[in-house]
């Protein structure tokens, strides 16, 4: 198991998200503490709903709509959306989701609490995270380029809602969500992932697909059903250790080992049994499997899918310098540690599982600023063994290479001082990587590494069973040498074995190793492998050079040389590379090369005989470096029936570019004199020849070194001049590649708030559009002719009935009004509206044109939404059919005055204020009155106050209200100064138009005395 790096403090507690129902209870049952704990259980139930958390940058606007507008609005679920904002920008985002979706949309504040069918939109330049159900705002401690907004959300999210969170990664820029993602994973959450291929930026998808942690990759707009179907199947399993049960049965989980341990060679069985049965879970929920035995079943068909439950068993939730203070009180353990140690001295250390290499790499990093603090004259080595079980996991950590996003866990110092800027992200420089040596290794089964200084196992007991882990504390106790430091998870501990280790710092698991001498039961009975399965050490007759040359022996390469060997030599001979490596043999060579001891390949230094090897390592060095033929006579050949005289030649082979690079070693017999081959035989050398071998030898080598050290100071002087050319022109490409991707990263932060600010501007543009659209019509649906003019009265815009008052077309817009002609009969339109401008007041008149029809023309002041007065508005209504009827009326009017004139009988007519309207002639001469000054006089006034009667007034006014009720023969008398003493008979009646009334009365009179 590689956790090496997992976020939650203990084991997962057990939590069911199954919603409670209610509880029946009888009325008279005791309230039990487990009625009590079943009732608070049902209470808090319903804040048991999933989190979804949409995290994006660049183009996330669009996945967000088409996800948005896929999800029903009563899902259940809480969404809270975090993205790159600008932030010097107020964010428009909450308003412009809200058209997406049904759902309440609110821009997050501090201590907000989470609630289902809900959406929670992040602010601008805040970090935002969740506890307890409650959103929190940080203000931003990064630089603006290194911040990572959605991995801090995911990571808080993973932590607090725990299995319930779901984290959905949309189109970006950067690797943002891919750190969270992983811890969401290791929380027994869900991860979805935007298909790359639909994302308008590929790149945070992508940096999401390579962690290999991800549950569904799809469209944005298929996202929702897929959510939906796993929010409504929740895991309904009771959270409580249950080691064998009908729905889990023992027998299952270890057929599902054995298969494990069949495909991969891994055995799990000692790994916590909830813990295992939580990952199978989350597999078997992602094939929609209910039973153990059919998920077996299914492991079985689908080899796949076995590698697919390993991975998600070595899911390592890793980062750099993961809990900060943690390493900080590590650092200060050490320091005493290290000052003890012998100079040249080397440190040792163990990180097993070290997953992708991050923790490894961060206790290489201490160490060597450790070193810093220790005395200069004290040189010392650090050796650091990193492992796994993870193969791929090994892969990545040696290439060092890591994404952009640890700037977060990474403080600048250790970024310059380490890490190496590149374009896919931050690689860890080659002082740091030499330092550490990654191997695959079970620490379940293979022996562990020894004589160490400090060893560190960081959340990774807790996945173990006691028993493994009861076992595992002394086999560390017997890695560790006295007085090393342990260095475990906050939320391990050393349970049984505090005689093995004194503890350092109890907060953060910090342990030093006990003199106690190690059990050698206890150590013997950890499970290790004894039966290792390796390869057989069998030599091969032939090196990997031997068997690539019988290769070729069939082939041009054999054609070739042996086309060679005949036509210049047929002694016996080789053909060898540089290295010595003999490549070709041709006749019998037997006498002057032999087989040598042990697992030698087909090399002739190592074949060749010892009195041989002088002369002919001169022989080939020499023709190698003058590429000309070298011959040494005289060598002298020790053999069982004397010494042989020989001659060894060298040449260079070019005949052809197949023999570029090699060499013809000859060895020719020389005739040897009866004295010469007595002077030496078997192993009985003279003194005299013994000293002459030696001085030869010693002769030999002088001149090797000498030649060796004038080429050495050659190549160093060189190397010198090369190596201070290549120093400048790297200090100039990294100053200038520092630069390049400051500024790279700048701008990429730039150009995804940019990227964001635009999608909602091009979202507010879309609804302006709309909204002019409307206005637009509306104005077209009044058939009202309106001009929009500016301060200088330009003409900004019209509505199409202008035309029958000014003839303006579209190219007219941004001309002044006072340019065109029009067909009104007024001359100050444009001084009524440099005087509206001037004294922001309306304007108002009834206008006729020349072609007869009339307008109301009003102008008014073009005031904005913030009362700025932009220019002024002209409206012109038609109110040529009102002005027609207008006349029509008159017209009529004087018609019936003119007739009520003319009438014989004395005659009034009366308004509803009984004001005169109309007097007839006879009514004048009567009573010695003038009609037209007469007009318009109340009644009670006429005569001086004559017609001023109680009754009659109130006969007129019930007329007025009840046109029915008509009076005649009111008897009438009055003294008018006109006409002397009178008296009248009055008769009055309301006067109707088609059965309506008008509103006017007629009183008229008779003379009776």
């Amino acid at each position: 198991m590689n956790p090496n790096e997992i976020l939650s403090a203990a084991e997962e507690p057990a939590i069911s998200i199954t919603p409670a129902g209610d509880m029946p209870r009888d009325a008279d049952e005791p309230l039990t503490p487990t009625l009590l704990r079943e009732a608070a259980h049902a209470e808090d139930a319903a804040d048991k709903f999933p989190l979804v958390g949409l995290g994006g940058s660049a183009g996330s606007l669009v996945a967000f709509e088409r996800f948005f507008q896929a999800m029903p609005a009563d899902s259940g679920a809480a969404f809270v959306v975090v993205t790159h904002l600008s932030p010097d920008q107020d964010s428009e985002l909450a308003q412009v989701l809200q058209h997406f979706t049904q759902m309440p949309v609110l821009e997050a504040s501090d201590g907000l609490r989470v609630r289902p069918n809900h959406v929670y939109v992040i602010p601008p330049n805040r970090d935002m995270s969740i506890l307890h159900g409650m959103l929190l705002l940080f203000a931003p401690t990064q630089a603006p380029g290194r911040r990572l907004p959605i991995d801090f959300f995911f990571q808080s999210m993973a932590k607090d809602v725990r299995e319930r969170a779901v984290c959905v990664v949309c189109s970006g820029l950067g690797a943002d969500g891919s750190l969270g993602l992983k811890m969401v994973m290791e929380n027994f959450g869900m991860v979805m992932v935007q298909a790359p291929e639909t994302a308008e930026f590929d790149a945070m998808p992508r940096a999401a697909l390579a962690t290999e942690f991800v549950d569904y990759v799809l469209p944005a707009e298929e996202l929702p059903a897929k959510l939906l179907e796993y929010v409504r199947h929740p895991d309904t399993r009771p959270r409580r250790e249950e080691p064998e049960s009908v729905a889990k049965p023992a027998h299952a989980l270890q057929k599902i080992f054995h298969l494990i341990r069949a495909q991969t060679g891994h055995d799990f069985s000692f790994y916590k049994r909830n813990t295992v049965f939580r990952r199978i879970e989350r597999r078997m929920n992602a094939h929609q499997i209910r039973e153990f035995t059919q998920y077996v079943r299914f492991l079985q068909e689908t080899p796949l899918e076995v590698e697919a439950l390993f991975k998600e068993l070595l899911i390592g939730v890793t980062k750099f310098f993961r809990d900060r203070e943690a390493f900080e009180h590590l650092r200060q353990r050490l320091l005493p540690l290290l000052r003890q140690k012998p100079a040249d001295s080397t440190v040792r250390a163990w990180a097993p599982g070290c997953s992708t290499g991050e923790e490894a790499y961060s206790l290489a990093m201490t160490l060597l600023e450790c070193l810093d603090g220790v005395e200069r004259s004290k040189y010392l080595n650090v050796q650091i063994f990193a492992t796994d079980i993870n193969a791929e996991a090994i892969d990545f950590a040696r290439v060092g290479l890591y994404a952009d996003n640890i700037v977060a866990d990474v403080s600048p110092e250790r970024l310059r001082r380490f890490f190496t800027k590149s374009e896919q992200g931050y690689r860890i420089k080659k002082e740091v990587r030499d330092v550490v040596v990654f191997a695959v290794h079970d620490l379940n089964k293979d022996a562990p590494f020894t004589k160490l200084d400090l060893l560190v196992c960081r959340n990774l007991l807790i996945y173990l069973s006691a028993e493994l882990q009861k076992n595992l504390i002394p086999i560390f106790h017997y890695a560790l040498n006295p007085g090393g430091v342990l260095f475990l998870g906050p939320s391990e501990n050393l349970t049984g074995s505090q005689d093995l280790f004194q503890a350092l710092d109890v907060k953060w698991k910090i342990s030093r190793r006990t003199e106690t001498p190690s059990s050698v039961a206890r150590v013997a009975s950890f499970p290790f492998a004894l039966a290792r399965q390796h390869a057989s050490p069998t030599p091969a007759p032939a090196s990997d050079s031997m068997s690539s040359s019988s290769s070729r022996k069939e082939g041009a390469f054999a054609t070739l040389v042996q086309r060679l060997l005949l036509r210049h030599y047929t002694p016996p001979a080789v053909v060898i590379n540089a290295k010595g490596e003999i490549l070709y043999v041709n006749g019998r060579t037997g006498r002057y090369l032999e087989p040598a001891p042990g697992l030698s390949g087909m090399n002739i230094f190592d074949m060749a005989r010892e009195e041989l090897n002088y002369e002919l390592s001169e022989a080939v060095h020499k023709a190698t470096a003058t590429r000309q033929d070298v011959t040494v006579e005289g060598v002298k050949l020790h053999l069982d029936s004397g010494v042989q005289l020989i001659r060894l030649t060298v040449k260079p082979l070019e005949e052809s570019e197949q023999l570029a690079g090699l060499l013809l070693v000859v060895f020719e017999d020389q005739p040897t004199s009866r004295k010469v081959r007595r002077g030496k035989t078997g192993r009985a050398d003279s003194p005299d020849a013994q000293a002459q071998a030696l001085e030869k030898e010693l002769q030999y080598t002088k001149h090797r070194l000498q030649t060796t050290i004038e080429e050495m100071e050659s190549s160093v002087e060189e190397l010198k001049s090369t190596n201070e050319e290549l120093q400048s022109a790297n200090e100039e490409l990294q100053s200038t590649n520092e630069e390049a991707m400051t500024n790279k990263e700048e701008m990429q932060s730039l150009n995804e708030e940019l990227m964001t600010l635009n999608m909602q501007y091009l979202s507010k543009t879309e609804e302006l559009g709309q909204a002019a659209n409307d206005m637009k019509n509306l104005l077209d649906a009044t058939e009202i002719a309106t001009i929009f003019l500016d301060n200088d009265m330009v003409i900004k815009r019209f509505t199409p009935p202008v035309h029958r008052i000014v003839s303006l077309l579209p190219a007219d817009v941004g001309r002044p009004i006072t340019h065109f002609a029009n067909t009104l009969r007024h001359e100050t339109l444009a001084q009524d509206v440099q005087q509206v401008l001037d004294r922001l007041v309306t304007v108002e008149a009834n206008i006729q044109t020349t072609h007869g029809e009339w307008y109301a023309m009003r102008i008014l002041p073009y005031r904005t939404l913030d009362n700025y007065i932009s220019g002024a508005v002209i409206t012109f209504t038609d109110i040529t059919d009102l002005k027609t009827l207008e006349a029509q009326l008159q017209e009529s009017t004087r018609m019936a005055e003119s007739i009520v004139e003319t009438l014989r009988e004395p005659l009034l007519v009366l308004d509803a204020g009984q004001r005169i309207l109309a007097m007839s002639r006879a009514f004048a001469e009567l009573f010695g009155l003038d009609a037209s000054a007469a007009k318009g006089q109340a009644l009670r006034e006429l005569d001086g106050g004559a017609w001023q009667q109680t009754e009659l007034r109130q006969r007129l006014d019930e007329v007025l209200r009840h046109p029915d009720k008509a009076f005649e023969n009111l008897p009438f008398t009055a003294e008018f100064p006109g006409a002397r003493h009178r008296e009248l008979r009055l008769y009055g009646r309301a006067i109707t138009s088609h059965g309506s009334q008008t509103g006017r009365l007629l009183l008229g009179v008779e003379v009776t005395k």
